[in-house]
């Protein structure tokens, strides 16, 4: 399997984020209800993958996440089984650090997996819907179905 960039998957973007450096510490914005990409606000939290681990794979049928690094340094994975889409069975990755400081929107209907690269890591989902477990679906890595990210970590 051929890794795609992460925003040549459709319903995918990466937005680059402003930071706003300070003597006492920086300024790193997240999202603001101007962007272009805010579509509501149900609800923010943070999750927080340990050195090594792979959190994912998940997909949100109704939800747009908007994942923002809080610390760390994430390897994040996109996969589209969508057949309809026109990037159907691409997968894509990309590094998120506080170097690389971006914004990643993801669409309903694509599955979602991370993966920690530091002692401890945290990413700020802005989603445009509360938590419903009905609306998401989970798979371990190593199901059939989906790709084995251990092998492009």
């Amino acid at each position: 399997m051929i890794l795609k960039a992460f925003d040549e998957i459709q319903d995918i973007t990466v937005t680059s984020l402003s930071i706003i450096k300070g003597l006492k510490g920086d300024v790193r914005h997240a999202m603001k209800r101007s962007d272009p990409n805010f579509i509501s606000f149900g609800e923010a939290y943070f999750s927080t993958i340990k050195r090594g681990e792979i959190k994912g794979w998940k997909k949100h049928n109704r939800a747009t996440l908007n994942l923002t690094l809080a610390f760390g340094e994430v390897i994040f994975f996109a996969y589209d089984d969508r057949r309809s889409s026109r990037t159907y069975g691409s997968l894509s990755k990309i590094v998120i650090s506080l170097e690389n400081y971006k914004r990643l929107t993801i669409g309903p209907g694509i599955w979602v997996a991370f993966y920690g690269s530091e002692e401890l890591n945290a990413i700020l989902n802005i989603c445009d819907l509360e938590h419903d477990p009905s609306e998401a679906e989970n798979r371990e890595m190593g199901d059939e179905l989906l790709p084995d990210l251990r092998r492009f970590i």
